[in-house]
């Protein structure tokens, strides 16, 4: 039998090998590629329409990334027992894909594109989602769809001062660096992550350690396609109308002065900017043949191209921007604290024409985040949503559901501030930010992190230290440049880059980088990030003039929760039989208690208003958990009477034998002359036997003795 598939291989620096495979499955698709690493592997396809839909002038490009539960060998959780939607993970290692692919197919390639990454074995601790790029891209490499590439990603960590491509879950746990840098073999475009309050150098380091493992990734699809047929020569297409250069000339003529103008002015009114582009093009349309007009796709290329390379053009030659701020300036901000008095925390957060209201919402553990994950399971005590409504931009359509770009900003907000989160017994709450973006005119991610940092002091959550973040953008043509801070709306369109930071005083927590030029120069990634760290201490400046630190208490009507740990075994004395003398606890109490095993002891978490209930609740754990000591007096209750004596319950599920000799000094001659069960009485520990550990109470040494008469 004749070899089936070609393969590929390297090796990493630690010995780890990555493979990839061609022509063995999914043959019918344009392209497709196995990628194995271990025990993990991926099944990357793709497939492009080789002629585009009537007028369309963009890329439909669309990545779908599944992790298969049979991978794992698992089950899927809920009634189905099936996968369904993409999960938050799954939607994220998307953008992954796609943020670095899309930009490196050709722009007048308008074909529908489908790229679908499965997991399909998972037998190790190898993270799949930093090889999914990889996989996505040889599948492109090996077919003959037009691509810019190849390019690839990998994940860098820093363990104990060491960085490491790709470091398995386990090792990642103690590193402090977890980036997912893509790159093609000449440029980086993309960067996404989190970081433990990291330098700017530090992040260049790991980015240029990170490219040299991406070349090699790089180089082996390279190979590979080498070996396929249908590779060699890429497919023509014509997606396009024929150019017209007189048609193009004579739009710029009529308008491309005017928009350097518009541009030139400074407008910070973002409607009456667009009102005056449009009324520029209006202009142009009226003097345009009915011929020219006919040419209805070409007229809102050049209009757009145009109108885009007078701003752009604007911003380099004149140092300013179209809102008229200098090139480093940050818009204007004011926020607020402690808004909505029904919240837990809440703030107020508008830059320039982009606002975030913010809520934070203290809960126990009931209230963690459970996730099932192909791969792994795991509770998150920290979550943040972040939602982007069609009115914070002025525009009416439905809300279809939580968007990608909603799940990927909110992640983003999330890595900026979870390291600053307080964990173990400084926090014992879960915790709940929600950004509802109110208006929108560039970086409303980076002002749910400024608004979720005011959120949290006001909710009395003690932060280690406040969080800002700046979205930073390029503007280059040749030789020149113009790096931006805290781009709009419009900059991030006609820019080259979109770069998110977020850190405090000490140091970078998060960054989101999307660069859509070939050629960004170390130089300038340099200058960007020391131009944002200027805009970050700008804006903790304004957020400490509302609030410089975490209020030293909760709000009045924030659950108070209190912790204690109690020996291992008495977990489930604490429950009791079917979770009976917990449900009698918290029912008497009005109290909300869990419990969990860490660290070989058992922790109770008490949830309540009212203290009180909370002293309740302590009073009867604290006496499940009790352990009996000889000498200590008890108040118990009578449980049963015998004919030698009682039974006394002194801690709950705890009873010992209060002796008929004991009950009084007096002889007794039958105990229910004396006692009655159900009856309270103080006792006192006498005795614990060695060998069986029943507990021997006195009632009588109590009493005062009688004194003898004289003979």
């Amino acid at each position: 039998m004749s070899k089936i598939g070609i393969k590929k291989s390297y090796t990493l620096g630690d010995g780890r090998t990555i493979e990839i495979e061609t022509g063995k499955l999914a043959k019918q698709a344009h392209g497709s590629v196995v990628l194995k690493m271990g025990d993990t592997m991926l099944l990357a396809v793709v497939v492009a329409d080789k002629e585009a839909s009537e007028g369309t002038d963009f890329l439909p490009l669309t990545v779908e990334y599944k992790e298969k539960y049979a991978a794992a060998g698992r089950f899927p959780g809920g009634f189905l027992k099936r996968e369904a939607r993409p999960s938050d993970s799954e939607v994220l290692v998307c953008r992954l894909i796609d943020r670095a692919m899309r930009p490196l197919f050709p722009d007048n390639f308008h074909g529908n594109t489908s790229v679908v990454v499965n997991l399909i074995s998972h037998g190790d601790d190898t993270l799949p989602d930093a090889l999914a790029c990889f996989a996505a891209s040889a599948a492109i490499a090996v077919s003959d769809i037009p691509f810019n590439g190849p390019t690839s990603e990998v994940r860098i960590g820093r363990i104990n001062g060491e960085f490491v491509i790709n470091p398995t879950r386990a090792a990642l746990e103690s590193s402090d660096i977890d980036m997912i840098i893509a790159g093609t073999l000449d440029n980086i475009n993309m960067v996404e992550g989190e970081m433990l309050e990291i330098s700017e150098a530090e992040m260049l380091e790991a980015i240029k350690i990170a490219h040299t493992e991406i070349k090699k990734q790089c180089n082996l699809q390279l190979e590979l396609a080498a070996e396929v047929e249908k590779a060699k020569v890429k497919r023509e297409y014509a997606h396009e109308p024929a150019p017209m250069p007189e048609l193009e000339a004579k739009i710029k003529t009529a308008i491309y002065d005017k928009c350097y103008a518009v541009a030139k002015e400074g407008n910070a009114d973002k409607v009456l900017r667009t009102k005056k582009f449009k009324a520029i093009k209006e202009e142009a349309m009226a003097i345009l043949t009915e011929e020219e007009l006919a040419q209805t796709f070409l007229l809102k290329k050049y209009f757009h191209d145009i109108e885009k390379e007078a701003v752009r053009d604007c911003v380099l030659n004149e140092r300013t921007r179209l809102d008229g701020r200098k090139l480093n300036e940050i818009r204007p901000i004011w926020s607020e604290v402690n808004y909505l008095p029904g919240a837990h925390g809440s703030a107020i957060f508008t830059r320039g024409e982009t606002q975030s209201l913010t809520t934070v919402t203290l809960g126990n553990r009931m209230d963690e985040q459970l996730i099932d994950a192909a791969t792994f399971k795991d509770t998150s005590k920290f979550i943040l949503h972040y939602n982007f409504p069609a009115y914070c931009t002025g525009e009416a359509y439905p809300n279809r559901g939580t968007s990608r770009r909603e799940i990927g900003h909110g992640n983003l907000a999330m890595r900026a501030l979870k390291p600053m989160i307080p964990t173990g017994a400084e926090n014992p709450y879960t915790i709940r930010i929600v950004s509802e973006i109110l208006e929108s005119n560039g970086s409303s991610s980076m002002a749910t992190v400024c608004a979720g940092t005011l959120a949290l002091m006001d909710a009395g959550v003690q932060i280690k230290r406040p969080v800002s973040g700046i979205a930073m953008g390029l503007i280059s043509k040749g030789d020149k440049y113009a790096v931006l801070s805290d781009i709009l709306g419009d900059e991030d369109h006609l820019g080259d880059m979109d770069f998110k930071v977020t850190g405090t005083s000490k140091g970078i927590t998060a960054c989101q980088m999307d660069i859509k030029v070939d050629g960004l120069s170390y130089q300038v990634l340099e200058e960007a990030l020391a131009q944002a760290k200027e805009g970050r201490a700008h804006i903790l400046g304004e957020i400490a003039k509302t609030l410089a630190e975490p209020n030293k208490d909760y709000k009045p009507h924030t659950p108070r929760i209190t912790q204690i740990t109690i020996p291992k075994e008495m977990i489930g004395a604490v429950i009791g039989p079917g979770g009976k003398i917990i449900q009698e606890i918290q029912a008497a109490t009005g109290a909300t208690i869990t419990i969990e095993e860490k660290d070989n002891q058992g922790v109770v978490s008490i949830m309540t208003n009212d203290g009180e209930a909370m002293n309740a609740a302590l009073s009867r754990i604290k006496a499940i958990t009790a352990v009996p000591e000889v000498g200590e007096v008890y108040k118990g209750k009578v449980k049963s009477i015998t004919n030698f004596g009682a039974f006394v319950e002194i801690i709950p599920g705890k009873d010992g034998l209060l002796h008929i000799s004991e009950i009084n000094w007096d002889r007794v001659e039958k105990v229910e002359d004396v006692l009655k069960e159900g009856e309270l009485i103080d006792v006192k520990l006498i005795e614990v036997d060695a060998k069986t550990g029943k507990l021997k109470l006195s009632r009588k040494v109590l009493l005062e003795k009688p004194k003898k008469e004289n003979a």
